[in-house]
């Protein structure tokens, strides 16, 4: 199964964010969009990754006063991307390799979806199931 597949049947929607807004603004997009993560894009350019995990590291380093500095400063600015093209699997490995949760998909450099874990997860067990189904219908015959 590819990318592409997954973005078919999950939808190819990505939730932006600028880097200049601020972490409470970040905080809030996480919220209205019911995402854990933001792709960072400045001029359509992809320049990094927010996650709710690095908003709860920055508030432990920092504090309250984390609310009001910019997004750059608390992003991922080694953004790891996959293409629609590459395959599940090696997805699932980079994830877990890199420990990943979110991973943008680019397509001749454009932003054309994101893929979760819960998504890569999701497409294996669908293909383990159909593959389940096909070696039962093989047997009974």
């Amino acid at each position: 199964m590819r990318i592409s597949d997954v973005l078919r049947s999950k939808g190819s929607a990505v939730a932006t964010i600028d880097p200049g807004l601020t972490v409470a603004g970040l905080i809030a997009e996480l919220a209205r969009h019911n995402v854990g993560a933001l792709v960072v894009v400045d001029a359509d350019a992809v320049v990094g990754i927010v996650s709710e995990r690095d908003v709860v590291r920055g508030l432990a380093e920092r504090g309250a006063g984390l609310l009001d500095v910019p997004v750059a400063e608390i992003m991922t600015a080694e953004v790891y991307t996959c293409e629609p093209g590459d395959t599940v699997d090696s997805l699932a490995g980079v994830m877990t390799e890199r420990r990943i949760r979110h991973m943008p998909v680019l397509s001749g450099g454009a932003l054309v979806g994101i893929v979760s874990i819960g998504d890569v997860v999701k497409s294996r067990i669908s293909q383990l199931e159909s593959d389940r189904d096909q070696l039962t219908s093989y047997i009974q015959g």
